[in-house]
């Protein structure tokens, strides 16, 4: 037997589609203008929850025909097996070319040093990026990020231009009236292109509830031992060893997934969308605040690291 819905909730389901549309339309927009402006971009594709909403909207933008652009990943070599696994096996499924470039081969040329083999990997990525960006001659580099992850993030334009030395400056943006953008560049320079900046974390897991996208399952409840520090939850792995703390084991999912090092779940028993959506619509915390050991920083930190070319 159906249950009938009441008008309220009609209206509210009618609402949430409505919303959902639209932001899909906006960054479905995006993408064609990427396409139809930018002579070499690419897309930033880690396995990760946002990185997968991007392949589907791209999907949208461009199918049936390839995409016009390669996929590209920056590996740290510290990244869970769980998410590598998913990134190859959906980019073999789209049939779609996947580039990696790994911050191990920076450190091996001596372009990136890291105190030690634990230490974390994460902002060592933008050098790995923007070599790869030089070497590979891409004028466009489309992200995932979103303006409400944190505050430094939420002061980029959807087409973030990066001068010759790969380097943002917050205070020289291009306007974007009308949703008109400029991707205009000279050699050397390039763009950040964020066509999901617009959404939220709430957004994206209705987003994938809709379209039924396979995630990690690490985005979803299991059991883990994790040690209690600083305030969050840090998984005993090889690379996070619990170094004297007690041990539990937890009923946790993962908000976000980067580098082991740095990367921490919160306690749920959200196992599947919907429940997780549920648990976002009454949180208090950003994802990246209760979960990135790398990110317990001032905005202005945050802010220098994007200047020196993070995502």
């Amino acid at each position: 037997m159906t249950l009938a819905l009441s008008r309220p909730a009609m209206a509210s389901a009618a609402q949430g589609r409505a919303h959902l549309d639209w932001l899909e339309s906006e960054a479905v927009y995006i993408l064609r203008e990427v396409a139809a402006e930018c002579a070499n971009p690419a897309l930033l594709f880690s396995g990760g929850k946002d990185s997968i909403v991007l392949l589907r909207l791209a999907e949208k933008a461009f199918r049936p025909g390839r995409f016009p652009f390669p996929l590209l990943h920056i590996d740290t070599g510290h990244n869970f097996s769980e998410v590598i696994a998913s990134r190859d096996a959906l980019a073999a499924k789209l049939g779609e070319r996947l580039v990696v470039r790994s911050v191990e081969d920076s450190m091996r040329r001596g372009t990136v040093k890291i105190r030690g083999i634990d230490a974390s990997r994460n902002a060592a990525q933008s050098v790995t990026l923007l070599e790869a960006i030089a070497e590979l001659g891409f004028d466009a580099a489309i992200g995932g990020a979103r303006r409400d992850e944190e505050k430094a993030r939420a002061k980029e334009r959807i087409f973030s231009f990066r001068d010759e030395f790969g380097q943002w400056n917050p205070r020289n943006q291009r306007p974007e009236l009308w949703e008109l953008y400029n991707a205009r560049v000279a050699p050397g320079e390039h763009v950040r292109v964020f066509p999901i900046s617009n959404w939220t974390e709430l957004d994206v897991w209705q987003y994938i509830a809709r379209e039924a996208l396979e995630l990690p399952a690490l985005y979803y409840a299991h059991r883990r031992a994790v040690v209690r520090r600083n305030g969050l939850l840090v998984p005993v792995t090889a690379l996070t060893p619990p170094r004297g703390g007690h041990v539990e084991s937890l009923s946790v999912r993962f908000r976000t997934v980067g580098d082991i090092t740095c990367t921490c779940p919160v306690e749920s028993i959200a196992d599947t969308p919907e429940a997780i959506i549920k648990e976002t619509l009454v949180s208090r915390i950003t994802e990246r605040g209760s979960t990135r050991m790398d990110d317990q920083t001032s905005e202005a930190s945050m802010e220098r690291r994007k200047k020196e070319g993070y995502f």
